[in-house]
């Protein structure tokens, strides 16, 4: 028999009764039934439970052991009394009873328990993060993101794509967000960054024929911790492609992105036929470039109803042609109580409140906006809106460039309030038409809205005639509940679109040469029209795994303050290492 196991902790069935067999693992749970131990002995693949009486020279042994002992337990499989079936477990309908057991490993006092599912402090989890990943909930998250890259892996293969691994030390890129650099020891005073993205190198690869590219790349960012993004280190499914335009873009991956969240949405219902919803569009009707599409509330502009109406703050502000007037729908939200709730938490949100519009029975309006714009405007809201008898509207004015984060936030928060969000279904989408360019009020210039390396819709007759802030790109994202899982664009791979491109937002051609010269040097022998996109691998399998917290998905997390609690990183260095890499440090 091997020295650890004959079989795992989750193999024993009906047909093993009678086998003597052995077991190793962690004793996951103790129990004193009167005269009779069990243990509940888990390892990687289940638990089987394990029995010992009196009788047992094993006894005494295992009435010492402790939560997460590692043990060796050598024993003859039998079915499980009448009745104490578990039908949860593989293993549920038999039992180990002990002949021998040895000590593997003694475990310490537990600074947390492995067993049940109870909360901790963060600190403590991070702390001992393998402590926590022995725990089941998340162990299985583990399991299942790793079958997500497995399945993304797969699809991508089966649709033509080849998998390339490109450089992790890379150069500094002084656009988007701050690089982690990396000193050289061999060129003194020069720096090495790691990868904010593949990109320039996944567009070189077009450049030399490859046709399509993918990886699971690791990005790495020294930006300031975000709620939906893991400090440091992240990990997309980035690709690209030559010789597509968009649509054979969306038409590639449209069927590898369902087929993934198909595999693991257990069940739930994922969206067949992806709506492509224009930029401009999603901020219109439900104020995000990232819609959750299980809200059905949309958006809509009923300014015509205000303007010169009764209610002099809309009707002052409407005299402005930018401004408008925005009503969010409040369906079965007809009550002063819950508006006046509504009102409130807009003023926690810093806005001066939530105007409102109530209906009551025989549908007359109600409310201070009601009574000073006068019955026939507001019933022309609710025809609008399509509200009925007990149901509320909300509004939203001034400039829309200016609130429409805010009417996003408020149409989330109704949808929650009234329960109106069918969370057991994944809704995707592509965003469509992004600005190619912005006004950047702090710096009075325009500038790039997203992507810089995006082809303009027009290409350069659009760049040499219109007017910047009127020309969209081809530049697109997937939207999934609410979450932004995956960005892309088709690329500018024309020498001159890229530095026209670039001189509109106030860069000169040496600027460009400058910064990406392996890619404009490229371009200049023969570049096929390509484009691609990248996924967030750590986003969709945070969905997949029905958790809103990406360190429920990721093995080894920093914290908030983008420390490692359990390796002890960032760290101090010896004085040595950085005599050889001719670094002296200028602390604050």
């Amino acid at each position: 028999m091997h020295r650890y196991r004959s079989h795992t902790c989750g193999a024993l069935r009906d047909s093993d009764i009678g086998q003597e067999v052995r077991l190793s693992g962690w004793c996951h749970r103790i129990r004193d039934h009167g005269g009779l131990l069990f243990i509940d002995l888990r390892d990687h693949y289940g638990m089987t439970q394990c029995v010992v009486d009196p009788d047992s020279k094993a006894f005494g042994l295992a009435e010492k052991l402790r939560a997460e002992w590692v043990v060796k337990i050598d024993g003859k499989v039998r079915r499980r009394p009448e009745g104490t079936d578990n039908p949860d477990l593989p293993t549920g309908t038999v039992e180990l009873f002990i002949a021998d057991i040895e000590v593997l490993g003694e475990a310490g006092e537990l600074p947390m328990p492995v067993f049940g599912d109870q909360e901790y402090p963060e600190e403590i989890r991070l702390k001992y993060r393998f402590l926590d990943l022995r725990r089941e909930k998340l162990h299985q998250n583990i399991m299942t993101r790793g079958a997500i890259v497995d399945s993304m892996r797969a699809r991508m293969k089966k649709a033509g794509f080849f998998e390339f691994q490109t450089p992790i030390l890379t150069a500094s890129s002084p656009e988007g967000a701050r690089d982690f650099l990396v000193p050289s020891r061999i060129h003194p005073g020069k720096f090495y960054a790691l990868p904010q993205a593949p990109q320039q190198y996944k567009q070189l690869l077009m450049m030399s024929g490859f046709d399509r590219y993918f990886q699971i790349a690791p990005c790495f960012r020294d930006e300031d911790p975000r709620a939906d993004r893991l400090p440091g280190e992240f990990y997309q499914l980035d690709l690209e492609m030559s010789f597509v335009t968009q649509d054979d873009v969306f038409a590639a991956m449209e069927p590898v992105i369902t087929g993934v969240f198909e595999d693991f949405a257990k069940g739930k219902p994922v969206t067949k036929k992806w709506p492509r919803i224009p930029f401009a569009e999603a901020l219109r009707k439900y104020g995000s470039d990232k819609p959750d599409l299980r809200n059905p509330l949309v958006m809509q502009d009923v300014s015509e109803h205000f303007r010169g109406s009764g209610f002099k703050v809309f009707a002052r502000m409407l005299e402005d042609a930018t401004n408008q007037v925005w009503a969010i729908p409040g369906p079965g939200g007809g009550s002063r109580a819950f508006c006046d709730r509504m009102n409130s938490w807009a003023q926690g949100e810093g806005q001066p409140g939530l105007g409102y519009i109530m209906w009551r029975e025989g549908g007359e309006g109600a409310g201070p906006l009601a009574n000073n714009i006068g019955p026939e405007r507001t019933a022309a809201i609710r025809e609008q809106l399509g509200l009925k008898e007990g149901d509320a509207a909300f509004f939203v004015a001034g400039d829309p460039s200016k609130f429409w984060k805010f009417a996003g936030l408020a149409r989330t928060k109704l949808g929650e309030e009234l329960n109106l969000i069918d969370k057991d279904r994944f809704e995707l989408a592509w965003i469509v038409d992004f600005p190619m360019y912005e006004y950047n009020e702090e710096d009075k210039k325009v500038d790039f809205s997203h992507n810089p390396f995006s082809m303009p819709q027009g290409g350069m007759e659009a760049l040499q005639t219109q007017d910047p802030l009127t020309i969209n790109a081809f530049q697109y994202d997937i939207a999934c509940n609410g979450y932004e899982i995956a960005s892309g664009g088709i690329r500018n791979h024309r020498p001159d679109a890229m530095v026209k491109a670039f001189e509109i937002a106030g860069y000169g051609e040496e600027t460009v040469i400058e910064r990406f010269g392996g890619m404009y040097r490229a371009f200049q022998y023969g570049a096929p029209p390509h484009g691609g996109m990248a996924a967030g691998v750590d986003r969709i399998a945070m969905l997949l795994c029905g958790t809103n917290n990406l360190r429920e998905i990721s093995l080894f997390p920093m914290n908030q303050r983008a420390e490692d609690l359990l390796m002890g990183a960032p760290s101090e260095v010896a004085l040595k290492q950085l005599r050889e890499l001719h670094i002296r440090l200028n602390l604050p």
